[in-house]
C-alpha cells in the first residue's frame, strides 16, 4: 500500500509563489513517474505537470514557464513550485504517483489565488 501526503497549498495574492509537495511512502516498489493534477470547482480534472523516468517533464500549456515540477528519488517526494499564480490557478491540486505502474493518488490540496 502506498500512501500520498500533500502538502504546501494555501492562500497566496495574484503574482505570489507556492511550493506544493507530495511525498509516497509505505509499500513502494519503483515510482516511474509522478506529477500533479489540478481541478477547479465545475471542471474536469486536468494533468498540470509530470515528471518520468529519465528526467523529462511535461507541463500543461497554461503552467509554462511559471511552474517547475521536480523530484527528490530518495525522499520519494514530488514537488510543484508555482510562481506567478493567477486566479485561475485556483483549484485542488492532486499528486499522482505511477509505482511500477500503479497508479495512486493524494488527498489533494487547496490552492486558493486572490486578485
Amino acid at each position: 500500500q502506498v500512501q500520498l501526503v500533500e502538502s504546501g497549498g494555501g492562500l497566496v495574492q495574484a503574482g505570489g509563489s507556492l511550493r506544493l509537495s507530495c511525498a509516497a511512502s509505505g509499500s513502494i516498489f519503483s515510482i516511474n513517474a509522478m506529477g500533479w493534477y489540478r481541478q477547479a470547482p465545475g471542471k474536469q480534472r486536468e494533468m498540470v505537470a509530470a515528471i518520468i523516468s529519465g528526467g523529462s517533464t511535461n507541463y500543461a500549456d497554461s503552467v509554462k514557464g511559471r511552474f517547475t515540477i521536480s523530484r527528490d528519488n530518495a525522499k520519494n517526494t514530488v514537488y510543484l513550485q508555482m510562481n506567478s499564480l493567477k486566479p485561475d490557478d485556483t483549484a485542488v491540486y492532486y499528486c499522482n504517483v505511477d509505482d511500477f505502474g500503479i497508479d495512486h493518488w493524494g488527498q489533494g490540496t487547496q490552492v486558493t489565488v486572490s486578485s
